[in-house]
């Protein structure tokens, strides 16, 4: 077998399912008739590792070593044959290959368990309601975490499920521990990689390697892998681009980079990847190379070729996972939270519905770079075409939507063609709390299988969501995830402090903020992360626009994109860290709401100058506001029941009309008087889903008043028509 391009995600991204930057490219690379291989080596190295022989190799190495073992390593060493016994099965339990296993699991006398599982003492809150296989897959989890500890103290310290070598990458300002710590001899991790690489190698032959490296704890294991290649495959191109290098190697100089790659790509991969595959062939000179890093007479040289156009999302074809193991993947458990787990349990395939972000004015993004300015949105038809064809080639239909933000009018349009394609799917996506998500929004998103979306709330504080330009109000979003939670939509907030000038007392605020939406039951997963100035956000650009001050840090010769600052007139913020994330994971389990905040810190902090009630009261006022005349009127249910009856009060009788729909879960009926009911019932055909014109809200009007009907707005804004929502008549 011989391929043109070898794709590779290095070790490690994430153990449930493929990272999807190589599955682009693959889908790319078929619309241009290019052969190529993908490998996600991550999941390869894990199944190499995670199974008798792997087990077997590694208490070989550990008992070879000498070293001085703590009492948790000792302790799992003497039961090394419990761990090689049990670890085929694990896994395969892990991968959905063996669910009848929960059962052993669950009764704590099968795995054996070492400093991991010190973390139990309450679980019941988790797991009383929700079943044998979730707590079986909390506990394999953190049986497999229990080894990952072994495997960090005694054969490879950079070792970690989805940060390898995370520290050697994050903010790596200068290249040299890096590359003082590729000189060493290979760990063992090291030698599992390169076994599974050289096989791959001896088979495909491949002109090109294209190796992604979305995170900083993708670097060291990518930058083994292309050592390794030009080693001994030196007519090997080794090409690296992603995530990585798009925000931290734009001002690349080190030329030792270049022992490792040939080049290294910026911003969108498919033109840049033609490029490369052409120059590889030798039908292209470098200079003719997109957006690309390379080495010429010693020093490193940027070549963007400005006659070679990136292509528009409709170009670059479906996602093609083929060639990955999608049934070894490992569905885990690691953290009990709800949202949380999403990430890591159940294979989903990665889609955006847009290139780039549709509001793009955040002061902490990037929303200097390409991948974030540049917005390109995808047409719905063309979304569920893909969708379709990735449920057909990897038999899943969960869809994970990975764009900045996901624009409403587009996830209008998309949940649209799914129901009336009557595609049976589940999917998520990350959004942005904007007035945007009404109520009937959130009802049609639900009803087209979305579960859940994560949104940034960042500081709760009006202040600071001004000053970040967020384009939202602490109260809209207590309404939005109101909206969201009644559809049965979950709600994870991403939320942010330290942000520049942020006080304590903004601080607490926030916090009481987050206990309130919590306490009504309107958020249902949140995590916090502290602020960190970057090189190509607003704030790192203009600082003194913000109030804080970038240190005189001279720029490095490798990665350069967090910034180091300081906030004089901010609080200290890291002190706040501790007990921010100690009372959200209290409020997560639903404890805690009545404790005072001070409850959650070790040092004296300000009370909360934020009403005890505000959330509640902003939740009780009426944001009721008359639907535009270009609102799309739209029916998803099923035709109701019509019929027709007198009714007589006080010696006078009328004609009505009586509709009975059948939901999902009970009927609900109205009555209207006959003759609006005649017209009712015309337009719940010509409004249904099903139909490919939308109607807009003027033209339900005009048919109405056409019918020599009177007082729209009484007739449609007031009981009972306006209660249709829960039929599914719906306005958007």
């Amino acid at each position: 077998m011989s391929v043109p391009v070898f794709l590779i995600t290095p070790p490690f991204t994430q153990l449930n399912t493929p990272y999807p930057a190589t599955a682009y490219l693959k889908g790319f690379l078929n619309t241009k008739n290019i052969a190529s291989f993908q490998s996600d080596l991550g999941i390869e190295v894990t199944i190499a590792l995670f199974c008798r022989q792997g087990l077997q190799d590694l208490f070989n190495r550990i008992n070879q070593s000498g070293f001085t073992l703590s009492p948790n390593a000792a302790r799992m060493v003497t039961l090394r044959d419990e761990y090689i016994h049990t670890v085929d099965e694990v896994v395969l339990f892990l991968q959905g290959h063996n669910p009848t296993l929960a059962h052993r699991i669950c009764k704590r006398d099968f795995l054996p368990e070492a400093s991991r599982f010190e973390q139990l003492a309450d679980l019941d809150w988790a797991f009383g309601s929700m079943g044998t296989q979730d707590m079986a897959k909390h506990f394999a989890t953190m049986y497999l975490e229990d080894l990952s500890d072994l495997i960090t103290e005694c054969v490879d310290v950079h070792f970690g499920f989805s940060r390898y070598a995370e520290k050697l990458g994050r903010s790596a300002n200068s290249f040299d521990e890096l590359y003082t710590s590729l000189q060493q001899d290979y760990s063992f991790i090291d030698e599992l990689l390169i076994k599974l690489l050289q096989s791959h190698m001896q088979r495909l032959q491949p002109k090109l390697v294209a190796i992604s490296v979305p995170f900083p704890g993708n670097l060291y294991m990518s930058l083994r892998c292309g050592q390794w290649i030009k080693q001994h495959y030196p007519d090997v191109t080794v090409a690296m681009g992603g995530g990585f290098a798009n925000t931290e190697l734009r001002s690349l100089t080190d030329p030792r980079v270049f022992e490792f790659y040939d080049f290294i790509t910026l911003d969108d991969g498919e033109a840049p990847l033609e490029q490369l595959v052409k120059f590889a062939e030798g039908d292209i000179s470098a200079e003719e190379l997109k957006r690309t890093f390379l080495l010429q007479d010693g020093a490193v040289q940027y070549v963007n070729n400005a006659n070679c156009s990136d292509y528009k999302q409709a170009q670059v074809g479906t996602p093609d996972y083929s060639d990955l193991l999608l049934d070894k993947y490992i569905s885990a458990i690691e953290v009990v939270n709800s949202m949380h787990r999403m990430w890591s349990d159940g294979r989903w395939n990665k889609l955006t519905m847009a290139h780039g972000c549709y509001w793009g004015k955040c002061t902490f993004c990037d929303i200097s770079l390409d991948y974030i300015k540049l917005y390109e949105p995808v047409a719905a038809s063309l979304l569920v075409d893909r969708m379709e064809e990735m449920i057909r080639q990897t038999k899943q239909n969960g869809f994970h939507f990975v764009d900045e933000a996901a624009p409403p009018a587009l996830m209008r349009a998309l949940a649209l063609e799914i129901i009336r394609r009557k595609l049976t799917v589940s999917w998520w996506a990350n959004v942005r709390f904007e007035k945007s998500f009404t109520r009937d929004l959130c009802v049609l998103l639900k009803r087209s299988g979305c579960i859940a979306i994560s949104g940034g709330l960042e500081v709760a504080s009006d202040r600071l969501l001004a000053l970040i330009r967020k384009g939202i109000t602490v109260a809209q979003v207590a309404q939005v995830n109101k909206n969201f939670t009644e559809a049965g939509i979950m709600v994870h907030a991403y939320l942010m402090y330290g942000f520049p000038t942020q006080t304590e007392q903004e601080t607490i605020d926030s916090l009481e903020m987050i206990r309130q939406m919590f306490a009504a039951g309107i958020l249902q997963s949140a995590f916090w992360h502290l602020f960190t100035m970057t090189a190509h956000s607003p704030v790192g650009m203009q600082p003194e626009k913000f109030n804080v001050k970038k240190a005189a840090a001279p720029v490095g010769a490798f990665a350069n994109n967090d910034l180091v600052h300081t906030d004089e007139t901010g609080a200290d913020h890291e002190t706040f860290a501790f007990g921010l994330k100690k009372s959200l994971l209290n409020y997560m389990h639903g404890i805690g709401f009545k404790d005072p905040l001070q409850k959650w810190f070790d040092f004296k902090v300000p009370k909360p100058s934020v009403a005890p009630d505000y959330i509640a009261k902003m939740l009780e006022q009426d944001i009721y506001t008359s639907a535009k005349p270009s609102t799309r009127i739209v029916y998803l249910g099923q035709p109701p029941t019509v019929e027709h009856f007198t009714k007589s009060k006080k010696g006078s009788s009328w004609e009505m009309t009586s509709f009975t729909f059948q939901t999902k879960r009970a009927p609900f009926s109205i009555s209207v008087g006959r003759e609006q009911g005649d017209w009712l019932a015309e337009t719940l055909k010509k409004v249904s889903v099903d139909n490919p014109q939308l109607h807009t809200l003027q033209e339900v009007k005009d048919s109405y008043e056409a019918a020599g009907l009177d007082d729209f707005e009484l007739f449609w804004d007031n009981k009972p028509v306006n209660t249709l929502w829960k039929a599914g008549l719906l306005a958007l």
